[in-house]
């Protein structure tokens, strides 16, 4: 068999060359004839998988090591028999790392105190659950929104309008969807936005980028209607807004999910997934390299709270600050990062 991978998928050169033939790929540059004749594809979300990729290919099946999929036309692979999978959970320690780091950071320059703040969490699955844990941690009190899982008939949960009204702090991790009862696709625009926000709330959005509108949000960062924002996942990625960039308190080029053992997480279950579909053998190991008990990665963004010593998102910050251009070089070459 022969498998297309992207080359930017950390810890999988040499495993599935057991399988058949690979062939590896920057994921934004694979083209219909790089797939032609591929029976499997193992892609990030760089990599647009829909008809004018796929159609007239071998490919059978597709595994992306993320847990975002909205880069997947679902509906054009269901109708072309070409099944799917994603990573669900695969980074949701890494992207809780990020959280509730992000929040010591504000709280050490004395933006929010922690014990006196109100997290809003919108999405509570895999990384809003592992989020809520990190952040419960910290001493702050939480309020949960899942409109889904409250359709369920699951408890706990409360609507998006509580947390415009009694949160300082919106974290948001929601798939991106544009149907259904509870469509996410600019869920944070004009209406959220113009709704009264006494608290001012700190946005922190590491989820997906079209989530937030991002001209709402300008506006509102500028009128003092949201006091900062955190921003990871931005809309046209990698052309980034730059004015929304120098708005930010913290902006990163998508990397929140990227520690080691998050990485290593979402390329095992890609692997997996694909020798379970064709029947291989799943006798291989992911293993990220051992890193140092005390990383250096923060060279530049010194603090005395131990666990912004081993990972400051202000670095990532600083970096992407310096050379918004260098979007996706930051992202394809992070380096590695203590979880």
């Amino acid at each position: 068999m022969h498998i297309v991978i992207d080359a930017h998928i950390p810890y999988i050169k040499g495993v599935a060359e057991a399988w058949g033939t690979v062939s590896y790929i920057p994921g934004h540059e694979i083209t219909p004839e790089d797939v032609r004749h591929a029976d499997a594809l193992i892609v990030r979300t760089r990599t647009r998988c829909d008809r004018a990729l796929l159609e007239g290919s071998a490919v059978k099946f597709i595994a992306t090591a993320t847990i975002g999929f909205d880069h997947l036309d679902t509906d054009y692979l269901a109708a072309a028999g070409i099944a799917w999978t994603n990573a669900p959970g695969c980074n949701a320690t890494s992207v809780a790392q990020y959280v509730a780091n992000a929040l010591l950071c504000l709280s050490l320059d004395g933006h929010i105190e922690l014990s006196a703040t109100t997290v809003g969490i919108v999405g509570v699955g895999n990384v809003g659950s592992a989020v809520a844990t990190a952040v419960a941690r910290l001493g702050c009190r939480l309020l949960l929104c899942d409109p889904p899982r409250a359709d369920r008939g699951e408890t706990g949960f409360v609507p998006l309008s509580v947390l415009q009204e009694t949160a300082d702090v919106i974290c948001l991790h929601t798939p991106l969807t544009y149907h259904g009862a509870h469509p996410t696709h600019h869920l944070l625009g004009e209406t959220f936005f113009s709704h009264p926000l006494p608290r001012r709330p700190i946005l922190v959005s590491a989820g997906r980028g079209e989530v937030v509108a991002t001209a709402p949000l300008k506006a509102a960062l500028r009128e003092g209607k949201v006091r900062q924002a955190v921003i990871d996942v931005w809309e046209n990625e990698p052309h980034i807004d730059t004015d929304l960039l120098a708005l930010t308190y913290i902006g990163t080029p998508h990397i929140a999910g990227y520690s080691a053992n998050g990485k290593a997480n979402g390329t095992r279950m890609a692997l997996t997934a694909v020798a379970n579909f064709f029947g291989l053998s799943t006798n291989f190991v992911i293993v990220p390299p051992a890193l140092p008990a005390h990383s250096q990665y923060d060279e530049g963004c010194p603090s005395s709270h131990p666990a912004l010593q081993r990972y400051n998102p202000q670095t990532d910050s600083r970096r992407l600050k310096a050379s918004p251009k260098d979007f996706e070089q930051l992202r394809s070459h992070y380096p590695l990062r203590v979880e």
